[in-house]
Protein backbone atom coordinates (compact mmCIF):
# COMPACT_ATOMS: atom_id res chain seq x y z
CA UNK A 1 0.00 0.00 0.00
CA UNK A 2 1.31 3.37 -0.94
CA UNK A 3 1.12 6.54 1.03
CA UNK A 4 -0.19 10.03 -0.63
CA UNK A 5 3.49 11.11 -0.52
CA UNK A 6 4.54 9.05 -3.21
CA UNK A 7 1.76 9.25 -5.74
CA UNK A 8 2.75 11.36 -9.04
CA UNK A 9 0.42 14.11 -10.33
CA UNK A 10 -1.33 12.29 -12.43
CA UNK A 11 -2.00 9.53 -9.48
CA UNK A 12 -3.41 12.47 -7.04
CA UNK A 13 -5.84 13.89 -9.88
CA UNK A 14 -6.94 10.23 -10.54
CA UNK A 15 -7.68 9.64 -6.60
CA UNK A 16 -9.79 12.80 -6.60
CA UNK A 17 -11.89 11.79 -9.21
CA UNK A 18 -12.32 8.48 -7.18
CA UNK A 19 -12.94 10.32 -3.95
CA UNK A 20 -15.83 13.20 -5.50
CA UNK A 21 -17.45 10.09 -7.00
CA UNK A 22 -17.64 7.92 -4.26
CA UNK A 23 -18.31 11.06 -1.79
CA UNK A 24 -21.76 11.78 -3.76
CA UNK A 25 -22.84 8.24 -3.74
CA UNK A 26 -22.81 8.10 -0.56
CA UNK A 27 -24.58 11.45 -0.29
CA UNK A 28 -27.48 10.32 -2.67
CA UNK A 29 -27.63 7.28 0.03
CA UNK A 30 -27.86 9.48 2.79
CA UNK A 31 -30.79 11.30 0.87
CA UNK A 32 -33.12 8.36 -0.21
CA UNK A 33 -32.59 6.07 3.17
CA UNK A 34 -33.66 9.46 5.18
CA UNK A 35 -36.43 11.13 2.44
CA UNK A 36 -39.51 9.31 4.41
CA UNK A 37 -38.34 9.82 8.07
CA UNK A 38 -35.85 12.98 7.96
CA UNK A 39 -37.34 15.14 4.63
CA UNK A 40 -35.42 17.90 5.71
CA UNK A 41 -32.37 16.53 6.12
CA UNK A 42 -32.54 14.76 2.92
CA UNK A 43 -33.29 17.91 0.98
CA UNK A 44 -29.67 18.79 2.09
CA UNK A 45 -27.88 15.24 1.13
CA UNK A 46 -29.38 15.64 -2.46
CA UNK A 47 -27.97 19.56 -3.10
CA UNK A 48 -24.28 17.89 -1.63
CA UNK A 49 -24.24 15.25 -3.84
CA UNK A 50 -25.47 17.15 -6.94
CA UNK A 51 -22.56 19.60 -5.95
CA UNK A 52 -20.19 16.42 -5.36
CA UNK A 53 -21.13 15.57 -9.16
CA UNK A 54 -20.33 18.69 -10.84
CA UNK A 55 -16.62 18.66 -9.09
CA UNK A 56 -16.12 14.82 -10.50
CA UNK A 57 -17.16 16.16 -14.09
CA UNK A 58 -14.68 19.21 -13.53
CA UNK A 59 -12.30 16.73 -12.38
CA UNK A 60 -12.49 14.59 -14.93
CA UNK A 61 -12.75 17.41 -18.03
CA UNK A 62 -8.86 18.78 -16.21
CA UNK A 63 -7.70 15.24 -16.38
CA UNK A 64 -8.63 14.53 -19.81
CA UNK A 65 -6.64 18.07 -20.83
CA UNK A 66 -3.84 17.17 -18.59
CA UNK A 67 -3.17 13.52 -18.99
CA UNK A 68 -5.67 12.43 -21.76
CA UNK A 69 -8.39 10.03 -21.90
CA UNK A 70 -7.43 7.14 -19.09
CA UNK A 71 -8.15 7.78 -15.45
CA UNK A 72 -6.53 4.88 -13.41
CA UNK A 73 -8.79 3.28 -10.66
CA UNK A 74 -6.95 4.39 -7.18
CA UNK A 75 -9.56 4.98 -4.75
CA UNK A 76 -8.48 6.03 -1.17
CA UNK A 77 -8.60 2.59 0.38
CA UNK A 78 -5.81 1.82 -1.41
CA UNK A 79 -3.81 4.82 0.27
CA UNK A 80 -1.97 4.54 3.50
CA UNK A 81 -3.22 6.39 6.10
CA UNK A 82 -6.56 7.76 3.92
CA UNK A 83 -9.86 8.21 5.96
CA UNK A 84 -12.45 5.24 4.63
CA UNK A 85 -15.74 6.13 3.85
CA UNK A 86 -18.40 4.51 6.01
CA UNK A 87 -21.25 2.69 3.92
CA UNK A 88 -24.56 3.47 4.53
CA UNK A 89 -25.68 -0.12 5.77
CA UNK A 90 -23.28 -0.24 8.36
CA UNK A 91 -25.32 2.46 9.99
CA UNK A 92 -28.62 1.03 10.60
CA UNK A 93 -30.82 2.25 11.66
CA UNK A 94 -29.60 5.82 10.65
CA UNK A 95 -29.52 8.02 13.76
CA UNK A 96 -29.86 11.16 12.36
CA UNK A 97 -26.87 13.13 14.46
CA UNK A 98 -24.32 10.29 13.20
CA UNK A 99 -24.84 11.31 9.74
CA UNK A 100 -24.97 14.99 9.93
CA UNK A 101 -21.53 14.53 11.54
CA UNK A 102 -20.21 12.09 8.96
CA UNK A 103 -20.98 14.55 6.43
CA UNK A 104 -19.42 17.31 8.30
CA UNK A 105 -16.41 15.07 7.92
CA UNK A 106 -16.42 14.44 4.73
CA UNK A 107 -16.22 17.66 3.31
CA UNK A 108 -12.93 18.29 6.11
CA UNK A 109 -11.57 15.61 4.96
CA UNK A 110 -11.49 16.20 1.49
CA UNK A 111 -10.20 20.14 1.92
CA UNK A 112 -7.33 18.64 4.17
CA UNK A 113 -6.95 16.41 0.91
CA UNK A 114 -6.44 18.87 -1.46
CA UNK A 115 -4.11 21.41 0.72
CA UNK A 116 -1.96 18.26 1.67
CA UNK A 117 -1.93 17.02 -2.48
CA UNK A 118 -1.32 20.39 -3.54
CA UNK A 119 1.88 20.29 -1.53
CA UNK A 120 2.73 17.35 -3.08
CA UNK A 121 3.73 18.97 -6.51
CA UNK A 122 5.78 21.40 -8.32
CA UNK A 123 3.96 21.83 -11.44
CA UNK A 124 2.40 25.44 -10.93
CA UNK A 125 -0.62 24.64 -13.08
CA UNK A 126 -1.22 21.18 -11.53
CA UNK A 127 -0.53 22.88 -7.78
CA UNK A 128 -2.76 25.47 -9.07
CA UNK A 129 -5.58 23.44 -10.08
CA UNK A 130 -5.22 21.36 -6.70
CA UNK A 131 -5.56 24.36 -4.69
CA UNK A 132 -8.55 25.55 -6.69
CA UNK A 133 -9.99 22.09 -5.57
CA UNK A 134 -9.11 22.83 -2.08
CA UNK A 135 -11.03 26.32 -2.30
CA UNK A 136 -13.79 24.70 -3.66
CA UNK A 137 -13.91 22.57 -0.83
CA UNK A 138 -14.17 25.09 1.19
CA UNK A 139 -17.11 26.92 -0.71
CA UNK A 140 -18.84 23.73 -0.55
CA UNK A 141 -18.83 23.59 3.15
CA UNK A 142 -19.78 26.78 3.98
CA UNK A 143 -22.02 26.69 1.57
CA UNK A 144 -23.27 23.57 3.02
CA UNK A 145 -23.81 24.96 5.93
CA UNK A 146 -25.96 27.50 4.55
CA UNK A 147 -28.11 25.24 2.85
CA UNK A 148 -28.38 23.38 6.13
CA UNK A 149 -29.51 26.87 7.87
CA UNK A 150 -32.67 27.79 5.41
CA UNK A 151 -33.54 24.26 4.96
CA UNK A 152 -33.27 22.97 8.45
CA UNK A 153 -34.68 24.82 10.40
CA UNK A 154 -35.36 24.88 14.23
CA UNK A 155 -38.70 23.43 14.15
CA UNK A 156 -37.46 21.02 11.25
CA UNK A 157 -34.63 19.73 13.46
CA UNK A 158 -36.72 19.69 16.31
CA UNK A 159 -39.20 17.90 14.49
CA UNK A 160 -36.58 15.26 13.55
CA UNK A 161 -35.16 15.07 16.62
CA UNK A 162 -38.26 14.00 18.32
CA UNK A 163 -39.03 11.12 15.66
CA UNK A 164 -35.89 10.21 16.24
CA UNK A 165 -36.14 9.55 19.53
CA UNK A 166 -39.12 8.13 19.13
CA UNK A 167 -37.66 5.63 16.92
CA UNK A 168 -34.95 5.08 19.30
CA UNK A 169 -37.83 4.39 21.95
CA UNK A 170 -39.54 2.21 20.32
CA UNK A 171 -36.72 -0.05 18.49
CA UNK A 172 -34.77 -0.19 21.67
CA UNK A 173 -35.68 0.91 25.09
CA UNK A 174 -39.93 -0.56 24.78
CA UNK A 175 -38.33 -3.83 23.82
CA UNK A 176 -35.59 -3.89 26.13
CA UNK A 177 -37.71 -2.57 28.80
CA UNK A 178 -40.07 -5.41 28.30
CA UNK A 179 -37.20 -7.80 28.56
CA UNK A 180 -35.77 -6.73 31.43
CA UNK A 181 -39.08 -6.85 33.10
CA UNK A 182 -39.64 -9.92 32.38
CA UNK A 183 -36.55 -11.44 33.24
CA UNK A 184 -36.06 -9.46 36.25
CA UNK A 185 -39.71 -10.02 37.57
CA UNK A 186 -40.74 -13.26 36.53
CA UNK A 187 -37.73 -15.14 37.41
CA UNK A 188 -38.06 -14.23 41.16
CA UNK A 189 -40.52 -16.80 42.05
CA UNK A 190 -38.18 -19.97 40.44
CA UNK A 191 -34.47 -18.61 41.78
CA UNK A 192 -36.09 -17.59 45.01
CA UNK A 193 -38.39 -21.01 45.76
CA UNK A 194 -35.61 -23.17 44.50
CA UNK A 195 -33.42 -21.56 46.94
CA UNK A 196 -35.20 -21.59 50.31
CA UNK A 197 -36.64 -25.02 49.39
CA UNK A 198 -33.05 -26.42 49.39
CA UNK A 199 -30.65 -24.27 50.68
CA UNK A 200 -28.69 -25.10 48.33
CA UNK A 201 -27.30 -22.26 46.28
CA UNK A 202 -25.87 -24.27 43.57
CA UNK A 203 -29.60 -25.32 42.83
CA UNK A 204 -30.33 -22.46 43.50
CA UNK A 205 -28.18 -21.22 40.62
CA UNK A 206 -28.95 -23.83 37.87
CA UNK A 207 -32.72 -22.90 38.00
CA UNK A 208 -32.04 -19.42 37.86
CA UNK A 209 -29.60 -19.72 35.29
CA UNK A 210 -32.00 -22.38 33.25
CA UNK A 211 -34.97 -19.86 33.58
CA UNK A 212 -33.14 -16.70 32.74
CA UNK A 213 -31.93 -18.23 29.39
CA UNK A 214 -35.64 -19.96 28.27
CA UNK A 215 -37.10 -16.63 29.20
CA UNK A 216 -34.36 -14.68 27.22
CA UNK A 217 -35.06 -17.80 23.99
CA UNK A 218 -39.01 -16.82 24.39
CA UNK A 219 -39.11 -13.33 24.66
CA UNK A 220 -36.95 -12.64 21.70
CA UNK A 221 -38.97 -15.01 19.37
CA UNK A 222 -42.25 -13.36 20.92
CA UNK A 223 -41.05 -9.94 20.84
CA UNK A 224 -39.58 -10.65 16.79
CA UNK A 225 -42.86 -12.33 16.05
CA UNK A 226 -45.08 -10.21 17.20
CA UNK A 227 -44.55 -7.30 14.58
CA UNK A 228 -42.99 -6.95 11.54
CA UNK A 229 -42.06 -3.09 12.16
CA UNK A 230 -43.36 -1.91 8.95
CA UNK A 231 -46.65 -0.12 10.07
CA UNK A 232 -46.03 0.65 13.43
CA UNK A 233 -42.42 2.26 12.94
CA UNK A 234 -41.19 -0.32 15.08
CA UNK A 235 -37.80 -1.64 13.62
CA UNK A 236 -36.63 -4.03 12.10
CA UNK A 237 -37.89 -8.01 14.09
CA UNK A 238 -34.39 -9.50 14.58
CA UNK A 239 -33.18 -5.96 16.53
CA UNK A 240 -36.13 -5.64 18.51
CA UNK A 241 -36.12 -9.77 19.09
CA UNK A 242 -32.30 -9.61 20.12
CA UNK A 243 -32.79 -6.51 22.31
CA UNK A 244 -35.52 -8.26 24.11
CA UNK A 245 -33.97 -11.34 24.48
CA UNK A 246 -30.25 -10.12 25.74
CA UNK A 247 -32.39 -7.82 28.17
CA UNK A 248 -34.53 -10.63 29.42
CA UNK A 249 -31.52 -12.66 30.05
CA UNK A 250 -29.70 -10.25 31.85
CA UNK A 251 -32.32 -9.26 33.72
CA UNK A 252 -32.89 -12.78 35.08
CA UNK A 253 -29.48 -13.68 35.60
CA UNK A 254 -28.23 -10.65 37.60
CA UNK A 255 -30.00 -12.25 40.83
CA UNK A 256 -28.83 -15.54 39.86
CA UNK A 257 -25.29 -14.86 39.98
CA UNK A 258 -24.97 -14.27 43.93
CA UNK A 259 -25.89 -17.92 44.16
CA UNK A 260 -22.55 -18.58 43.07
CA UNK A 261 -21.46 -18.03 46.41
CA UNK A 262 -21.86 -21.20 48.55
CA UNK A 263 -23.01 -19.46 51.90
CA UNK A 264 -26.96 -19.36 51.47
CA UNK A 265 -27.79 -16.55 53.78
CA UNK A 266 -24.81 -14.42 52.15
CA UNK A 267 -25.94 -15.24 48.64
CA UNK A 268 -29.66 -14.41 49.22
CA UNK A 269 -29.33 -11.18 50.74
CA UNK A 270 -26.74 -10.04 47.85
CA UNK A 271 -29.20 -11.55 45.64
CA UNK A 272 -32.16 -9.18 47.23
CA UNK A 273 -30.07 -6.23 46.70
CA UNK A 274 -29.42 -6.88 43.18
CA UNK A 275 -32.96 -7.08 43.08
CA UNK A 276 -33.89 -4.06 44.56
CA UNK A 277 -30.83 -2.70 41.93
CA UNK A 278 -32.78 -4.34 38.83
CA UNK A 279 -36.30 -2.85 39.86
CA UNK A 280 -34.90 0.60 40.61
CA UNK A 281 -33.12 0.69 36.74
CA UNK A 282 -36.76 -0.53 35.56
CA UNK A 283 -38.53 2.13 37.02
CA UNK A 284 -35.77 4.86 36.15
CA UNK A 285 -36.35 3.52 32.46
CA UNK A 286 -40.04 4.09 33.10
CA UNK A 287 -39.46 7.59 34.21
CA UNK A 288 -37.09 8.58 31.74
CA UNK A 289 -38.33 7.19 28.85
CA UNK A 290 -42.03 6.59 29.13
CA UNK A 291 -42.91 10.04 30.72
CA UNK A 292 -44.21 7.76 34.05
CA UNK A 293 -44.44 9.71 37.41
CA UNK A 294 -41.30 8.72 38.81
CA UNK A 295 -42.92 7.74 42.27
CA UNK A 296 -45.84 6.00 40.29
CA UNK A 297 -43.02 4.11 38.35
CA UNK A 298 -41.44 3.42 41.73
CA UNK A 299 -44.40 2.11 43.40
CA UNK A 300 -45.68 -0.09 40.80
CA UNK A 301 -42.04 -1.78 39.93
CA UNK A 302 -41.33 -2.31 43.54
CA UNK A 303 -45.15 -3.72 44.61
CA UNK A 304 -45.23 -6.16 41.53
CA UNK A 305 -41.51 -7.03 42.04
CA UNK A 306 -42.18 -7.79 46.08
CA UNK A 307 -45.18 -9.87 45.63
CA UNK A 308 -43.22 -12.29 43.19
CA UNK A 309 -40.16 -12.59 44.98
CA UNK A 310 -42.94 -13.19 48.41
CA UNK A 311 -44.04 -15.83 46.14
CA UNK A 312 -41.26 -17.67 45.42
CA UNK A 313 -40.06 -17.76 49.10
CA UNK A 314 -43.33 -18.88 50.60
CA UNK A 315 -43.94 -21.78 47.80
CA UNK A 316 -40.13 -22.50 49.11
CA UNK A 317 -41.02 -22.42 52.18
CA UNK A 318 -43.71 -24.47 52.16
Amino acid sequence: MRSIYELSERELLALAVANEEEDGRIYADYALAMRDEYPSSAKVFEAMADEENEHRRSLIELFREKFGEHIPLIRRQDIKGAQSRQPLWHMRPLPIERVRKAATDMEADAARFYRLAATRTSDASIRKLLGDLAAAEDRHQRDAGKLEEETLTKDAVESEDEDARRRFVLQIIQPGLVGLMDGSVSTLAPVFAAAFATHDTWNAFQVGMAASLGAGISMGFAEALADDGKLSGRGTPFLRGLVCGLMTIAGGIGHTLPYLISNFWTATALAAAVVVIELAVIAYIQYRYMDTPPLSAVAKVMLGGALVLLVGILIGSA
